[in-house]
């Protein structure tokens, strides 16, 4: 198992989908919505939430479980025991809301190449300046604005590193 830390924040953006051909469905899948701006500070955080209304971490597991959207499984290990096969490419996400605070897993999630440009974690809340994406979802974010604070939501319950299988 990998470990995660504040000296190795390119580790948690190597992973949560393989690339955008794991996807499968209606492109966009449940998103289809524009893109949200949002502002990257001093290069670490996006510590403003995409949404008015806050994220809900039951949805958020939701979206983390489901192959045709999140599909954070195909890299990560989490503590979703009724799923099988769990990734091992990115980190383990046990304990990872231990180690970011919201506005580091939200630029996690919206735009890991900033953090690391040879990250293979797709981003999942932009649409420029992307290279080699799937056609049917250029132009069109993998979560919406509400699925994205969903995720973080549920990312920020993963407190016990002690849990890992």
């Amino acid at each position: 198992m990998m470990s995660i830390g504040r000296t190795t924040p390119r580790i948690i953006s190597a992973g949560l989908a393989l690339g955008l051909g794991l996807l499968s469905g209606t492109p966009g899948a449940l998103a289809g919505d524009p893109v949200t701006p949002f502002t990257i500070v001093d290069g670490y955080t996006v510590p403003d939430s995409l949404t008015e209304t806050p994220g809900d971490p039951e949805r958020g597991r939701k979206w983390v479980i489901n192959r045709k959207l999140g599909n954070c499984l195909s890299c990560h290990e989490m503590p979703i025991p009724e799923e099988q096969f769990h990734g091992q490419t990115g980190p383990a996400l046990y304990g990872v809301a231990d180690v970011y605070d919201e506005g580091e897993l939200r630029l996690r999630l919206v735009d890991p190449k900033a953090l690391n440009p040879y990250s293979m974690m797709p981003s999942f809340h932009k649409v420029d300046g992307l290279h080699r994406v799937l056609s049917g979802f250029e132009g069109k974010p993998i979560l919406s604005a509400q699925q994205v604070e969903d995720v973080i939501a549920y990312l920020m319950t993963l407190r016990d590193t002690s849990k890992r299988r």
